[in-house]
């Protein structure tokens, strides 16, 4: 029929169809023009319906991303409100030539440090978990780009799925994995989440039993768990989420010029994959969906420990010191301002001055300083500055109060006596 659409207005219907049956194609023109004025059937209309939808979800930045295989994109249909069988989004996938990403080989760059101290294996390849902040799993892989080697390193929460800390730069020292490490840390800990008693669990590399790396682990109260050496599957869900990485985000968005380049692709990549991408292993929710679905059954389970020293610490002696700064700002003022009467239209000007020092220390100390410690302590070198400003506004009001009163005093001589 398409062959016959695209060349009619060039030989006409009847002359096409002769050549055909004269080559074994027997159509007649009287069977071509039945098949064009019988209307569209009930599936056909729904399948042209169905293909519009799974080609915008496949493509969708925050659905399928391009790399959707026709199980996920069936779940995803269900979502979207599409009681489809699995069966006839595959068969409408083929069609459309729509086809997810497969995975790779995978390249193992981990050197294992056969003479340093290593935890035992608390997982056993047993990657389950009942909460969140239970069991995490660690590891890094290499990235190549155009200006060189670039490696990314990952913390996962093995209840969620969710990737709670990551890294990308151009080398792999022991940093690397460290700054994803504390990132996780910090995410947890923004959130109000305690992870003393979560257990760490990574392969046997150099960059994962140095000491640095161990005494953060102590720092928090987390338990370190290393696989074994030569085992494919001593860290086969790191592995896992390794091998999504590459297949979802650094094949499809690649190749990537520098590490910046690969940062942000990463960046976007894991906001996808923790608020939008459907994970079989938790029933095809979002991790974000997980954490939230648990917390809302378990809203007050697993608070921080506050005996012990914490961001929260940190942040309520940023706001101690925001407030006594704030104090002093106050008596500097009324001090300064008693001592100006002489001079009204000063006064009043220092006394405006002051008030909006005041008011911007109660700022922060109110909001910034109770949402963040990096904000807080932001606030502070804002409160330590307008310290400074006080401090020069009163040196200056003590010149002209000095000035004031030498003058007041000045007795000039004149032929009559002192005047």
């Amino acid at each position: 029929m398409a062959f016959v659409d695209k060349h009619r207005f060039w030989f006409g219907v009847e002359p096409i169809c002769r050549v055909l049956a004269e080559h074994g194609i027997k159509i007649a023109p009287s069977t071509y023009y039945a098949r064009k004025a019988r209307t569209q059937s009930a599936r056909a209309a729904r399948d042209e319906v169905l293909t519009g939808e799974i080609d915008r979800l496949f493509w969708a930045e925050d659905k399928g991303r391009g790399v959707a295989g026709v199980r996920k994109m069936w779940h995803l249909m269900r979502r979207e409100g599409h009681q489809v069988a699995r069966c006839t989004v595959e068969r409408l996938m083929r069609a459309a030539g729509l086809r997810g990403v497969v995975r790779g080989k995978k390249f193992i760059t981990t050197r294992p440090d056969l003479t340093a101290s290593r935890a035992p294996d608390h997982v056993n390849r047993n990657f389950k978990a009942s909460r969140p902040n239970e069991l995490w799993v660690v590891d890094f892989t290499y990235v190549p780009t155009w200006a060189g080697m670039a490696f990314t390193a990952f913390v996962t929460d093995v209840y969620s799925r969710r990737i709670v800390g990551w890294r990308t730069q151009s080398t792999m020292p022991t940093q690397l994995p460290l700054d994803a490490l504390e990132m996780a840390i910090w995410v947890r800990d923004s959130a109000g989440q305690n992870v003393t008693g979560v257990v760490h669990h990574s392969d046997a590399g150099t960059q994962y039993t140095a000491l640095r790396y161990s005494d953060r682990l102590a720092d928090v109260g987390a338990v370190a768990s290393i696989g074994t050496i030569g085992d494919s599957y001593d860290n086969a869900l790191a592995e896992s989420i390794i091998g999504l990485y590459k297949t979802e985000c650094v094949r499809q968005d690649g190749p990537f010029k520098t590490a910046d380049e690969l940062e942000l692709a990463t960046l976007s990549w894991v906001y996808w994959y923790n608020q939008h991408r459907l994970h079989s292993a938790i029933g095809y929710r979002t991790p974000a969906e997980a954490e939230h679905d648990y917390y809302a059954k378990n809203p007050f389970q697993h608070q921080p420990v506050l005996e012990k020293t914490t961001l929260h610490q940190t942040r309520d002696s940023s706001v101690s010191q925001i407030t006594t700064n704030r104090e002093a700002v106050q008596t500097a003022c009324s001090a300064v301002s008693r001592g100006l009467r002489s001079d009204e239209g000063a006064a009043s000007h220092f006394a405006s001055v002051a008030a909006g020092a005041i008011s911007a220390t109660d700022g922060a100390a109110s909001s910034n300083a109770e949402r963040h410690a990096l904000a807080v302590r932001g606030s502070v070198t804002a409160a330590i500055e307008v310290m400074d400003n006080l401090q020069r506004l009163i040196s200056t009001a003590a010149g002209r109060m000095m000035a004031i009163d030498a003058a007041s005093r000045v007795q000039v001589e004149t032929p009559g006596g002192v005047r």
